[in-house]
């Protein structure tokens, strides 16, 4: 049976607005901690620029992205009812005319996805559980390497994996990525074009992707 659980947008312009949701084995929602670090560490790519959120389950991260001044926020969910979910948060919270979810499968909208001509976007990807099994990373990899090859030069792609992820099969090689962990959680971030910081700064803040 599914748990009822609310979800809390964070900071900005939606700070404080709740998200109810029913946590099922097939949704993964993304703990407010690593919201917070998600985004933190973004820092000024957020403001001005595209936010997908591919694997939007919830919505709730790419309503953050709306709340902390990402010009527009697509978020890509394939089940029906979380993406009716979605569209009713949205227009709830008064942001239909900046957000909009796209009720596809993220692999299939990949392969379509026709980048903008607008400068460098913000992809996050946060995908179920069993996209992250053995048997279906390959897919996963892939679908990562179209949307680096298809992004715009300086977009951030940001992947929220587990323990346990297979970090050598990343893209380029994991030198390549930007790499944080959170408990279970990791956040893996690539600025197309750019290398991976070698300083050792001591917040996120400090570790901003520019």
């Amino acid at each position: 049976m599914a748990e009822k659980s609310e979800i809390r947008i964070v900071a900005g312009s939606l700070r404080g607005r709740k998200v109810t949701v029913h946590v099922h084995p097939g949704l993964r929602p993304t703990p407010q901690m690593v919201r917070e670090a998600l985004f933190s560490i973004l820092g000024n790519a957020v403001p001005g620029r595209i936010f997908y959120d591919v694997f939007a389950g919830t919505g709730v991260v790419g309503m953050e992205a709306i709340s902390r001044g990402a010009s527009r926020a697509n978020l890509i969910e394939k089940d029906a009812r979380q993406a009716q979910e979605i569209g009713q948060y949205i227009d709830r919270f008064g942001i239909a005319d900046k957000a909009q979810v796209l009720r596809a499968d993220g692999y299939r909208w990949a392969e379509r996805w026709i980048p903008t001509l607008s400068g460098p976007v913000n992809i996050f990807l946060s995908p179920p559980f069993p996209d992250l099994q053995p048997d279906r990373i390959e897919a996963f990899v892939h679908l990562v390497q179209l949307l680096i090859d298809k992004a715009p030069d300086a977009s951030v792609i940001v992947i929220q994996a587990e323990a346990g992820f297979p970090l050598d099969d990343l893209p380029g090689g994991q030198e390549r990525w930007d790499i944080r962990s959170y408990g279970r959680n990791m956040l893996l971030f690539l600025v197309k074009g750019e290398d991976v910081p070698t300083d050792d700064a001591a917040t996120a803040e400090e570790n901003a992707v520019p």
